[in-house]
């Protein structure tokens, strides 16, 4: 029983510390309990097959904290408009399981090389797979410990130094060292111990919020400019109206928001993900004949000097003899297409500006390891709402100029703009100010929606860069480069936001050297396993030897 709430209570904590409803300070200690449980277990239980409970106990924990603040995946509907079931069971079962994994192997490697060295492989192989569910075809980062903090810009303005990820290594530092002292109290029982550890805890807890709020008070760098942005939040329907009204009512709906809320000088309309053309795509090789794009050309010639940057659904033929893509799928004999979530700039008499979203999401816009799971699963992922293919995407990131102006906009969209490291790559190619073209509208009014606005804001903080968010249903937002929230819509609202864009060309140092402490975080684990072989092979040796 002790075990088990144990195990509970540390659910509870990382629950409770999660944005846009909890208070983040849980976090510090949340994984104690856990690292406590495991002790215990290894140390003083009479449970004969001690991983089992280990992982069992640590599974339920990790289970809780994923329903609890992934739930709102239960908002997606199926196409006949039934709740996915799917949607939410698939990634919170893997995404626990995935964590129960990395909490199992340091409960092997500890039990293998004591509990100090045990303690520094917990900090690396958490680390290690933070990075790793960045990068790879099952990526789902939306729990990484770095975005506890996402409502509290304050204290984590050193983000601009060390990203999100160095907020995971501070949480995990900060709970290894409680555990540490909490199981130096419990041996010994000495009080100066017990002090000097509290206040070096104190410290490592408390300093990096002290330096965060002298940068956020002293912050004040000169922008190159400002420009005079209209983000526009069309709350259409993505079950029903998307599919059913015709592209053109759905783009003239569009402008004509643009229209009645643009007073003045308008330097920058930007439109959500996919805004148009509702049902279908379009080819990008007809974009100078497009009759949607043309009549966005049209309305700008009404506004002079103005640019209209949003995101569309498009896709590319392969002409007979040329060379498809990875992704690209046959749709006849010989006929290959590349379907693309994408962002457009369009501006009269200039080619229309492409980019293909680089960050899919797994299972809605890619089949993970497709050549492996494809022949096992079959149309099974469809089955569950999935998908049987996977769309293009762009290897390298883009930032649209504007011939009016210095503005140099990076054309997030949506699921991108929860990786601290690849949103740098937009800035690295000359961006001074994030563009977040968004449809949070597939979980309706939850908990989904609201997290990835806050996760924005960690975002600014690591480029210094304002950024103009528009969703399609909310929240459209103009967040500034501390991270501070200076505007923002209702979520439901059909609505425009204006807002004074700064433009920024000063380079932060986590855009120049990225996931830093990752990387250190790699060599680390990649030591403590070598070092684990090379000494088990030492030991044979000698007992060979004797």
């Amino acid at each position: 029983m002790k075990y088990l709430l144990l195990s509970l209570l540390s659910a509870v904590l990382l629950s409770i510390s999660w944005p846009t409803y909890g208070i983040p300070f849980f976090i510090f200690v949340a994984l104690v309990p856990l690292l406590m449980m495991e002790h215990d277990i290894s140390h003083f239980s009479k449970i004969k097959n001690k991983a089992r409970a280990v992982f069992g106990l640590s599974f339920l924990s990790f289970l809780i904290w994923n329903i609890v603040t992934t739930g709102w995946l239960y908002g997606a509907k199926n196409p006949d408009g039934s709740h996915s079931l799917m949607a939410v069971v698939i990634p919170v079962l893997l995404n626990s399981l995935f964590y129960s994994i990395v909490f199992q192997l340091y409960h092997l490697y500890k039990k293998a090389q004591g509990t100090y060295f045990g303690l520094v492989f917990f900090v690396a192989i958490w680390m290690v797979f933070e990075k790793l569910h960045m990068s790879w075809e099952l990526t789902w980062p939306w729990l990484n410990l770095g975005n506890a903090f996402a409502d509290y810009p304050r204290i984590v303005q050193w983000y601009d130094t060390l990203g999100a990820t160095g907020g995971t290594f501070w949480i995990l530092i900060i709970n290894v060292y409680a555990f540490y002292t909490l199981r130096i109290w419990e041996a010994g029982r000495k009080q100066k111990s017990l002090i000097i550890n509290s206040a070096v805890l104190i410290a490592f807890t408390f300093l990096p919020m002290l330096i965060s709020l002298v940068k956020y008070e002293n912050f004040n760098p000169k922008p190159l400019g400002t420009v005079n942005v209209l983000m526009l939040q069309p709350d259409l329907d993505p079950y029903n109206e998307k599919y059913s009204k015709d592209s053109l009512t759905i783009l003239n709906d569009l402008l004509t928001l643009a229209e009645e809320n643009s007073k003045g000088q308008i330097d920058y309309f930007i439109g959500p993900e996919t805004s148009i053309p509702g049902y279908g795509s379009i080819s990008e090789s007809g974009f100078e004949q497009s009759l949607l794009l043309n009549n966005v050309k049209n309305f700008l010639t009404k506004h002079p000097k103005s640019v209209f940057a949003t995101g569309i659904s498009s896709h590319r033929f392969y002409a007979a003899g040329e060379k498809p893509s990875k992704t690209a799928y046959q749709i006849s004999q010989g006929v290959f297409v590349d379907s693309y979530n994408s962002a457009v700039q369009i501006i009269p008499n200039q080619k229309v500006e492409v980019y293909h979203k680089g960050k899919l999401v797994p299972g809605v816009e890619s089949f993970p390891y497709i050549n492996v799971l494809k022949p096992l699963l079959g149309d099974a992922m469809l089955n569950l709402g999935g998908t049987t293919a996977s769309l293009g995407s762009d290897a390298e990131r883009k930032a649209f100029s504007n011939p009016y102006n210095p503005g140099k906009l990076a054309p997030i969209i949506c699921y991108e703009s929860i990786y601290g490291e690849f949103v740098t790559e937009y800035v690295k190619k000359g961006a001074n100010f994030l563009a977040i073209m968004t449809n949070d509208s597939w979980w309706g009014h939850t908990q989904g929606h609201q997290q990835l606005n806050a996760y924005a804001r960690l975002r600014a903080i690591e480029t210094r860069r304002d950024i103009a968010r528009a969703a399609n249903s909310g929240i459209s937002a103009h967040i500034t480069a501390r991270g501070d929230v200076e505007a923002d819509t209702f979520y439901g609202d059909k609505t425009a936001l204006f807002a004074k864009i700064n433009l920024y060309d000063q380079v932060t140092f986590y855009t120049r050297a990225g996931d830093l402490l990752s990387r250190l975080s790699l060599f680390v684990f990649g030591f403590l396993v070598f070092y684990t072989l090379i000494k088990k092979y030492q030991n044979r040796k000698k007992a060979v030897n004797k």
